[in-house]
């Protein structure tokens, strides 16, 4: 008699039934199958996949024929793996990351270069390179990188509405650190930067973190007589006091004092170097709010941008830039070495050109334009400083 194959579903357990006119089996034995099959199938740790290959005739065949296959889930799988090297090396890669983008890398250039510039200009021969030289650069340089990180902290604390609009991708504005991680770094950093200065025991740089911190304070913290930053003539007065006057001078007098045990003097090095920094940090100081206009507009931020309009304000700031490098070969052709003259005088003839060159081609209507003549004029300033430390 040929049998008919029957298939049933069950909707809940998925299990598949034949029936056959074949040679029956016992009740028993059929009722302990079942029993047995769905005992196997409720299991919750194992996946199933199911496959029944046709063509057998009987009962007995086709349920030889059902192959299962069982998988244990790990029961590892839902908890995070803490301990994986890879996971922990991503992890600190993008903190390293966020804390780069956290600290206005282009300022820690410029302030490292800054330092070692301003820490040559005492030098007068070559028997004065020695380790305490480069010692002496190290007491000065850690402590204001504290600083500048110090500094950045406050200023996105109190910038933190403007920088959704101007700079959303720094940390705290797009929410990668707290606000109570950004306070803890900056009350830290502040510490240890009065702290090393106190241990160095040199007073140049006790009066470099004092008047350092206390400027940029006044500059962004947004209290009674505070937040300079909103009045464009007190906003320069802030970056040209620090930029000009409190670093190059105090570490030059850290060097000169405290590292060579000389008496204080002002040599024309350091008068022409003073002169370039103040030209080129006023040019900073107008030429930062540039891109920033739709931001300072809506939180009433008043600049020369809004006042007198983008395109003034960059042509102003051209002609500041070309005056620090005028300053810059001045004390390069009064030099009375002759190397000094070819190297310095070429070097600022050419960083000024390149800056004219640039400035042409600025569209006034993109912000992506503006914000990279912002960051040119970093970029000019680094080798700038090197050739303001060969000035004799």
């Amino acid at each position: 008699m040929r049998g008919n194959l029957r298939w049933s579903e069950h909707s809940t357990n998925n299990l598949y039934y034949a029936s056959s006119s074949a040679p029956k089996v016992s009740q028993q034995e059929r009722k302990f199958q079942i029993k047995s099959n769905a005992m196997r199938f409720q299991q919750p740790s194992f996946n199933h996949d199911y496959k029944c290959m046709k063509g057998g005739s009987t009962y007995q065949e086709c349920d030889k024929k059902y192959v299962v296959k069982a998988v244990m889930k790990s029961s590892f799988e839902s908890e995070p793996n803490a301990l994986n090297p890879k996971k922990t090396s991503d992890s600190i890669k993008n903190f390293l990351d966020i804390f780069y983008k956290f600290c206005y890398p282009y300022a820690m250039i410029a302030i490292a270069l800054c330092t070692i510039s301003s820490s040559m200009l005492p030098l007068e021969k070559l028997s004065d390179i020695s380790p305490s030289i480069f010692i002496g650069a190290l007491q000065a340089l850690v402590p204001q990188f504290l600083i500048t990180i110090y500094v950045s902290a406050v200023n996105q604390i109190f910038d933190f509405e403007i920088d959704k609009i101007n700079k959303p991708y720094l940390p705290l504005a797009s929410g990668q650190l707290s606000f109570t991680t950004v306070v803890i770094i900056a009350t830290s950093c502040l510490i240890l930067s009065f702290l090393l200065s106190w241990v160095v025991g040199s007073w140049p740089l006790t009066w470099n973190v004092i008047l350092s911190t206390s400027i940029w304070n006044v500059y962004s913290i947004n209290a009674p007589l505070l937040r300079w930053k909103r009045h464009p003539v007190l906003a320069a007065i802030c970056t040209i006091s620090v930029w000009a006057f409190v670093l190059p001078i105090t570490f030059f007098l850290h060097m000169q004092t405290f590292v060579l045990k000389r008496p204080v003097v002002f040599p024309r090095s350091l008068v022409f170097y003073v002169l370039f920094m103040s030209f080129y940090s006023m040019g900073m100081a107008l030429s930062k709010d540039i891109p920033d206009v739709e931001g300072d507009k809506i939180n009433e931020i008043d600049t020369f941008s809004i006042r007198l309009g983008q395109k003034q304000v960059f042509w102003i700031c051209v002609f500041l830039f070309e005056m620090a490098f005028g300053m810059a070969l001045l004390g390069a052709v009064s030099s009375s070495f002759f190397w000094i003259k070819i190297v310095t005088g070429l070097g600022n003839i050419v960083l000024a050109s390149i800056l004219w060159h640039q400035a042409k081609s600025i569209d006034f209507n993109n912000k992506a334009s503006t914000g990279f003549f912002y960051m040119l004029i970093w970029k000019l300033l680094y080798p700038a400083y090197f050739l303001l430390a060969l000035i004799r």
